[in-house]
């Protein structure tokens, strides 16, 4: 793949990884890319460099452009090793006049690469370097979703490099939001948020406000992950408010593991009560759903109910992962219900419902139990929890639940 020109001289040089399928956890099945960007000016810039196995793939798409060793300056954006895993490399070839980063980015430098004769140089919110024709303005990003994360602005071209902050895992041929399909994407972008950002959300709202302050103009978003927002990039800011304000929708969780289906029949009449109510609802089976789709389902859910069978006095292993994994990203604004059926002990619910309370979730109700197999009146209770439940999202009036998670209406 050649590299790809953004707008006159300024060139998205990066790697695309087709086969990675987990990222800390975070299935992704369709792969993921390492953006790197290429100004050309009187000094010339790049921004970022890759994961370490990819450096010849940067280094072909540089050649395309320029002897690599003509670049000027090096951007550290943000020191995970999927954006500098091959910086030292590139130091080394490249041999540039500076390496701009954030004084936290600096220190992150020092503990990864303890390097002893960078010629590094520490640049904050509001500092500018001058280019030529064209000049960068640096705005500090911490927590979005690291410390050290750094957006940089040419103001020129209205482009916002924005590192992580609006990425997503999707390995494309295509390298703009006008050249996939639309669905798909947010359905990617709303997945990256949720498993990666959703526990920033309230720095993420300040973020947001102060590029609003700063009355920035932008024509391009090119994130670090992903394929770079030309078409729109005002939808996917849009988007950052509403996830980060974590606004729910008329959707409701029925999330569940089961040994030999009674707390899989549970579930079914939990769901049908929630239906019962004009709720929409999702039956969602942990065996068979990876944990980083269900948080994206959370992202804009307004109730969450949990079912597990007792297995050896606590609750089934699947279970215990993704309450382990969500208590991580502190979704809020739930509304929240554990049930599950038993043999001798029953302790599942029970500890779902602490670890519910524990995350600070709004629990509706008693754990709910079911001893062995249920039959059709034991199952009454369990239609009725979700009828209550269905009533409560119900009377919030939520904007209806959207398949692709952010829509615009």
């Amino acid at each position: 793949m050649k590299p790809v020109e953004l707008k006159k001289d300024i060139y998205w040089v990066g790697a695309v990884d087709w086969n990675i399928r987990d990222f800390h956890g975070y299935s992704t099945y369709k792969g993921t890319t390492y953006n790197c960007y290429l100004i050309k000016d009187e000094k010339t810039v790049l921004f970022d460099t890759v994961k370490k196995g990819f450096f010849s793939d940067l280094m072909h798409r540089l050649y395309n452009i320029m002897d690599p060793k003509e670049i000027d300056y090096l951007v550290v954006s943000h020191v995970e090793m999927d954006h500098s895993g091959s910086l030292q490399e590139a130091i080394e070839l490249i041999q540039p006049e500076k390496v701009f980063c954030s004084p936290l980015a600096y220190k992150a430098i020092q503990g990864h690469f303890h390097p002893t004769d960078w010629p590094l140089e520490v640049v904050k919110t509001g500092d500018t370097l001058e280019l030529g024709a064209h000049s960068v303005n640096f705005l500090e990003t911490r927590m979005v979703h690291w410390p050290d994360s750094m957006f940089s602005y040419i103001p020129q071209e209205k482009i916002l490099i924005s590192n992580d902050g609006f990425g997503l895992h999707w390995a494309t041929s295509e390298r703009f939001d006008d050249e996939v399909n639309g669905g798909e994407l947010m359905r990617h972008a709303a997945k990256y948020y949720a498993n990666i950002l959703l526990l920033y959300s309230p720095l993420i709202q300040k973020i947001l406000a102060q590029v609003a302050d700063m009355g920035l103009e932008i024509d391009m978003i090119a994130p670090d992950h992903g394929v770079i927002w030309r078409k729109d990039p005002g939808m996917i800011i849009r988007a950052y408010d509403t996830w980060s304000q974590q606004k729910a929708t008329n959707k409701a969780l029925v999330i569940y593991d089961t040994m030999w289906k009674s707390t899989e029949t549970m579930a079914k009449a939990i769901y049908d009560g929630i239906l019962d109510e004009g709720v929409s609802a999702k039956l969602i089976n942990l065996e068979c759903t990876h944990r980083s789709e269900i948080m994206t389902e959370v992202l804009d859910a307004r109730a969450l109910v949990f079912g597990s069978a007792t297995l050896n006095n606590g609750m089934l292993p699947r279970m215990a992962d993704i309450l382990h994994y969500m208590k991580g990203l502190k979704p809020t604004g739930k509304l929240c219900a554990a049930f599950g059926s038993y043999g001798w002990s029953g302790e599942a619910p029970k500890m779902i419902t602490s670890a519910l309370e524990d995350m600070k979730l709004e629990v509706v109700s008693e754990p709910l139990r079911i001893n062995y197999v249920p039959d059709h009146d034991s199952l009454k209770p369990c239609r009725e929890l979700g009828q209550k439940i269905g009533k409560m999202v119900a009377a919030d009036n939520l904007p209806p639940a959207c398949e692709d998670v952010y829509c615009e209406t």
